[in-house]
């Protein structure tokens, strides 16, 4: 399998963030996926030179984690990822990559949401019989995660396998599955850069299982697959 890994690499480099992430999120999001197969990781500095149409054509599955820098990545960028998705390549947004331009330019929506700093999580699995969901408990907890909550403006997802509960009350749909021409697509709201949640053993879980499941696309190479101009159409 060939993964590819964003991560805007703006964090990174504060003293603070090396405490929690000392190899930076992409360090440790490619720790967790590293048994899986071949993966390569580009930062927003380098992010038009290595994620190309060729790069993209031999991709399986795209990371995509980013959070003040959005609107620095290149149009042409967020086209090209979308494209691939719509011809069979998945998709995994984390966290703040909801709003990052890719998603939003597959979902069509704003994606925008409510949020606030530090706050207990718990995370329950509401579609257990899932592949994402393989493996995990009912529940599972993180003592330290950024809130989102409702409303969160997405079109309505195929699955909701992941529903999380804050100590303040607030609920949010955590982990959501699309589909977009022959791409699957998932979102999974945790992972704030501030604390150490791509350690945490049934995130990692999660994110495997997501590679595997995102990674079962059935190609455009393979099936011929109408022109991306089509699919959007249909979108």
């Amino acid at each position: 399998m060939n993964i590819l890994i964003y991560n805007e690499g703006v964090h990174d480099k504060e003293e603070w963030m090396k405490k929690v992430y000392p190899d930076g999120i992409h360090g440790a999001l490619k720790q967790a996926l590293n048994d899986l197969g071949n993966i390569t990781i580009t930062i927003l500095d380098d992010v038009e030179e290595i994620v190309t149409e060729e790069c993209l054509n031999k991709t399986d599955v795209m990371l995509w984690w980013g959070h003040c820098a959005h609107g620095s990545v290149p149009d042409k960028v967020a086209e090209l990822v979308h494209s691939a998705v719509l011809k069979g390549m998945g998709f995994i947004a984390l966290h703040s990559a909801h709003l990052s331009k890719p998603l939003v330019r597959i979902l069509g929506t704003s994606c925008t949401l409510k949020w606030r700093d530090d706050d207990r999580e718990r995370i329950w699995v509401t579609a257990p019989f899932h592949p994402i969901a393989q493996g995990l408990p009912e529940y599972f907890e993180l003592n330290q995660e950024e809130m989102y909550g409702e409303f969160f403006d997405i079109p309505k997802p195929d699955d909701v396998i992941f529903t999380g509960w804050f100590a303040g009350g607030e609920v949010f749909r955590s982990g959501c599955t699309f589909s977009r021409g022959y791409g699957r697509i998932f979102y999974f709201q945790p992972g704030h850069e501030a604390f150490p949640t791509y350690y945490n053993e049934n995130v990692v879980k999660i994110l495997k299982n997501a590679v595997k499941w995102a990674s079962s696309s059935v190609r455009r190479e393979v099936i011929g697959c109408p022109n991306v101009q089509s699919l959007e159409t249909k979108q």
